[in-house]
Parts: C-alpha cells; structure tokens; sequence
C-alpha cells in the first residue's frame, strides 16, 4: 500500500480557461515545486493540469519500481485531457518535467509552447551510467537527494530523501531519444537555465537552444539554484512564463 500523499503533493486541475497548459514536476519531487507557477498560470483564467506523477509524493519506496514509461504515460494523458476541451494547449515543466514536456512536444504537434526550468536534455556519459549500473549490481538501490537545490534561506522543496537508481536510468534513456528528435520541435520554447544549478548543468539548456527546430527564447536566472520555482526568481519567472503562453496562444 503507498504511503499518503505528502503535504504539498496533491495534483492541481484547473478546468476554467480556453488556454490549457500541462505542468509537470522532477523526478523526486512532486507539485510542491511547480505549485506557485501552476497557481499563477490558473489565476490568470487558464486551464491547468499539474498531475503527480507515478512513485511520487509518497515515499520512495513507491518510486524503486517506476519507470519513464509511467511518468510519460500520465504526461500525455494530462495533455490529451486538455487537449480535449482547450483551444490551445502549453506544456510546461521543471527538470524531468521539462524533459517529458520536451518529449509531449516532439510527439504531439499541437503544442503550442513549451516552458522548461532547468530541464535535463543532455544525454549524460555512458561512463557515468556505467557507474550507475555497477551499484545496482553491487546491491545499492539509491543516491542522495538531489532535492531542494535552492538559493534562499529557508525555501525547501517537498521532496524524497534519496535518489533511486534504476528509474533514473530509464530516464536517462528516454533523454537519450528526447535529444534526438530536437530537430523536429517546431513550436516556440521558453527555456529558463539558473547560472548555479547543482542538479543539471547548464549544458543542458545549450544543447536545446543549438538543436530545437524552433525559436528558443533563453531566460537566465542569477539568483536561483535547480528548484527556481521556488526559488528568488520565482516571480520573475512566472511573469515570463504568463507573457509567454499569451503569445504561444495568439492566433497566427
């Protein structure tokens, strides 16, 4: 039986607006970290979907068996639900949540936009999954949180205390496939990149802004870590964010 669900963690649905956006959150994490952003998006009159994602908001023990596969799988039902019922709809999302937005978006040409905060979409060394590998030969399941990673004194992020393995490699492989096809993300991006991030290097964010098939509009943040949702450009951030569905949505 899972755990309840953390405080914080619960699912956001907002089903007022014609413009729908899809909010997703990072592997470990839960809507805690994306629930300023999604409150912002539902305050200005739009449809908003933050689902929490399998193995999340629980206890880890509830992540150990999930995959990529169950993380995507509820990604497009949140945007085949909106989808269903908006005239337009956004992908957004922080860190594996703008990795699987990435991924909405190369599979689903009626995206308008995709906003993405620190998003992993840098293939990372086979080296370093070899590693991975030979601790779970060796009997480990998991690495130290990568949880809130932020800036401010006092912000934390609801997030597990450890990092299991095993669904971190399938994530590293659907990363491998969300490079790839790059070329074929046509829809305008708004890509948000902190200058210190201990999580995903900024690299990440290059390799999107030099391969995407469309416009990427680059927003640096100066004073935030990983987590910049909750972090000191928060609000900067969902005020570009705001600006930036409008014109994802204008009519063209």
């Amino acid at each position: 039986m899972s755990a309840p669900i953390l405080a914080g963690a619960e699912p956001v649905s907002v089903k007022d607006g014609p413009i729908g956006i899809v909010v997703l959150h990072g592997y470990t994490g839960n809507p805690h970290s994306m629930r300023p952003l999604a409150a912002a998006l539902a305050a200005a009159g739009h449809s908003v979907e933050l689902p929490l994602l399998p193995g999340h908001g629980t206890s880890v023990e509830d992540l150990i068996p999930t995959r990529w596969s169950d993380w995507s799988s509820a990604a497009q039902a949140a945007y085949a639900d909106l989808a269903g019922r908006c005239e337009t709809v956004v992908v957004a999302g922080l860190s594996m949540g703008g990795s699987l937005a990435l991924w909405l978006a190369e599979r689903n040409p009626g995206v308008a936009g995709v906003v993405v905060v620190n998003p992993l979409v840098d293939p990372p060394a086979a080296s370093f999954r070899e590693m991975l590998r030979g601790m779970v030969d060796a009997g480990e399941s998991s690495l130290p949180s990568i949880g809130s990673d932020i800036a401010q004194p006092g912000a934390v992020e609801s997030a597990y205390g450890a990092t299991p393995i095993e669904p971190l490699l399938s994530m590293f492989e659907a990363v491998d496939e969300i490079a790839a096809g790059l070329g074929d993300l046509r829809c305008p991006v708004l890509l948000f990149s902190s200058r210190s991030d201990h999580v995903v290097p900024p690299e990440s964010g290059d390799l999107l802004v030099d391969r995407a098939g469309g416009p990427v509009e680059r927003v640096w943040l100066e004073r935030s870590f990983h987590v910049a949702t909750l972090d000191y450009d928060a609000a900067e951030l969902e005020a570009c964010a705001l600006a930036f569905v409008s014109r994802a949505a204008a009519p063209r």
